[in-house]
């Protein structure tokens, strides 16, 4: 998988469209889309940064969630 198809299957992940998500993971509007299509590279460590933040937002999510139910 490379890079736009990664930061494409990140965005999906969340629900949010292109421009929700740049604005989420605070990256200019532009530049998600460029990454997307391909036509420019973010540096190695952007998609896992990415990948961290959905991540660690599920998990708060959850946290939340399960200390509703008691």
């Amino acid at each position: 998988m490379n890079t736009a198809e990664t930061i494409r299957m990140l965005r999906e992940q969340t629900g949010l469209n292109r421009k929700e998500f740049a604005q989420h993971v605070g990256i200019p509007l532009r530049t998600m889309e460029d990454w997307e299509a391909g036509r420019r590279t973010p540096p190695e460590y952007i998609p896992r940064l990415i990948a961290y933040q959905i991540k660690y937002e599920e998990l708060v999510k959850k946290g939340v969630e399960s200390k509703g139910e008691h």
